[in-house]
């Protein structure tokens, strides 16, 4: 390696060691303070930086900080979630709807389990789906829930419930993604939100609730209205 390379590499170590140290501030004054309470010189002096412009030279703007965020742990989430379903495939290749039910709360609440980082990441920004106004779907393909192992899981979701129509299916999903959301932005608000048997307790009771929820028999009233739709 060239002189010009190793000092290329340092400056590159350099700046990324910066943009996560104002990510990781930014996920823990948005989960104390909430985001209205929390203003760019209080990121940056948290991620103990000394150039007061080290956030918008590295991401423009708070909102251009808050999207890298989303977008890295989105990424984390779908590593891990992929790692579980090679794992649940090799197992079985018909897993259980239980199972496949599981994939939607598990890689949020283990890395939350392993990392108090992960952990202020859901208290900053779990309770956001739940305010949407719009479709939830479409968000949450950019927050953990998309990419290939996101397509597999509705893939093996839709095989496990013959029974929903593809508006009836995607009518359930808009729901279990409110209450996963709500549910886990709630366990993490909670001291030691994601450790003992209580959140063991929190994680399989969330899953029978979205088990319950997803494989329910469709009612007459809801074809009828299906129809009118």
């Amino acid at each position: 390696m060239t002189a010009a390379e190793r000092t290329t590499d340092s400056r590159q170590a350099r700046s990324d060691a910066t943009k996560n140290a104002l990510m990781r501030a930014a996920e823990k004054l948005i989960a104390e303070r909430g985001i209205g309470n929390v203003s760019i010189s209080d990121i940056v002096a948290a991620a103990k930086q000394k150039n007061q412009s080290a956030l918008q030279y590295h991401f423009s703007n708070l909102s251009g900080l808050i999207n890298a965020v989303l977008e890295s742990r989105s990424e984390e989430t779908h590593i891990r979630r992929a790692e579980l379903i090679d794992v649940l495939l090799a197992r079985s290749g018909q897993p259980s709807l239980r199972e496949i039910c599981m994939l939607m709360v598990y890689p949020a609440f283990s890395l939350a389990q392993e990392s108090s980082e992960y952990h202020d990441y859901v208290r900053a920004f779990g309770h956001q789906l739940v305010l949407s106004e719009a479709s939830l779907l479409p968000i949450v393909k950019r927050r953990g829930g998309g990419g290939a192992s996101g397509e597999k899981t509705a893939e093996l979701l839709k095989t496990a419930l013959p029974h929903l129509t593809p508006a009836h299916y995607q009518q359930r999903m808009e729901a279990a993604v409110r209450l996963c959301s709500a549910s886990m932005y709630y366990q993490a608000r909670q001291p030691e939100g994601f450790k003992g048997a209580q959140a063991e307790g929190f994680l399989h009771g969330l899953v029978d609730a979205i088990v319950g929820l997803m494989s329910g028999p469709v009612s007459e009233q809801s074809k009828a209205a299906a129809k009118k739709a």
